[in-house]
């Protein structure tokens, strides 16, 4: 049952995905193309400006419907992958140990990559993620998220499935929806990355 419910929520992304990329406006022109071409490199994924709405599929990662995500629990049915930045925050690169400048709060059971979704990635980081994501899928979904609006987990999700990873998805909603569905948010603390050189 919860195996077509989740089909049926696929399919009806996947159309309304096709609709807005057939509702796609011509070409901007002159400096509105410019601007946009500085928030993406070639590649596609988002290098500025990480907080802003999101109309892009993340192929070849799926988005996966918040009711999907809160039927699972993190940890055992899945491996949830928060994304956002510690802001302020500065790593050790020989302990890797991150200095908080503020709190962050997560989806209990989650781990926490911060600054992985950031376009070129810190390449210790994003291994650190990629090495976390092996180690769950196939076998376990890897839900990528962060916030509302966040591209940062946008990048990972698309990044590590364009790697040749199956069974990712991405968290549109983040930790707002899930904390808005009334489900709890716990205090995080980043996965510890020492410096490979």
């Amino acid at each position: 049952m919860k195996a077509a419910r989740f089909c049926t929520a696929l399919a009806a992304v996947a159309w309304v995905g096709a609709v807005s990329a057939s509702a796609t406006p011509p070409a901007a022109h002159g400096s509105a193309a410019a601007e946009a071409a500085s928030l993406f490199d070639a590649q596609g994924y988002r290098i500025a400006r990480y907080r802003a709405p999101i109309a892009a599929d993340p192929a070849p990662a799926k988005r996966i419907p918040l009711a999907d995500a809160l039927a699972m629990m993190p940890g055992r049915d899945a491996l949830f992958i928060d994304v956002m930045p510690a802001e302020g925050g500065m790593r050790d690169g020989a302990s890797g140990v991150w200095r908080l400048a503020q709190p962050h709060r997560t989806i209990a059971g989650a781990q926490w990559h911060p600054e992985a979704g950031r376009m070129p990635a810190d390449t210790d980081l994003w291994q650190a993620l990629e090495r976390a994501a092996h180690q769950a899928a196939p076998a376990k979904p890897v839900i990528l998220f962060c916030r509302v609006d966040c591209w940062m987990s946008w990048n990972a999700a698309r990044r590590l499935a364009a790697d040749g990873l199956a069974n990712v998805w991405w968290l549109a909603e983040g930790t707002d929806g899930w904390h808005e569905a009334g489900r709890e948010l716990v205090a995080a603390q980043p996965v510890t990355v020492p410096a490979s050189r």
